[in-house]
C-alpha cells in the first residue's frame, strides 16, 4: 500500500510540472505573438512582410 501511495504522490507531480510547463511555454508564446504585432505597428501601418513595389516599371508590356 505504501509503493502505491508514493506511485501517486509522483504521478501527481509529475502532472503539475507538466502543467507549469505548458503554462510557462503558452506564456511565451503569448509573449512573442505580442511582440510581433508591436513590430508591425512600427513600419508605418504597413503590414510586418512590407509592401511589395514593381520597382518603377509598369505592369504590362507595351505592345508592338
Amino acid at each position: 500500500m505504501f509503493a502505491y501511495e508514493l506511485h501517486r504522490m509522483h504521478h501527481a507531480e509529475l502532472v503539475r510540472e507538466a502543467a507549469a510547463q505548458r503554462l510557462s511555454r503558452r506564456a511565451a508564446a503569448v509573449s512573442t505573438a505580442r511582440g510581433l504585432r508591436r513590430l508591425g505597428r512600427r513600419s508605418g501601418g504597413q503590414d510586418a512582410e512590407g509592401r511589395v513595389g514593381d520597382g518603377g516599371r509598369s505592369r504590362f508590356v507595351r505592345a508592338a
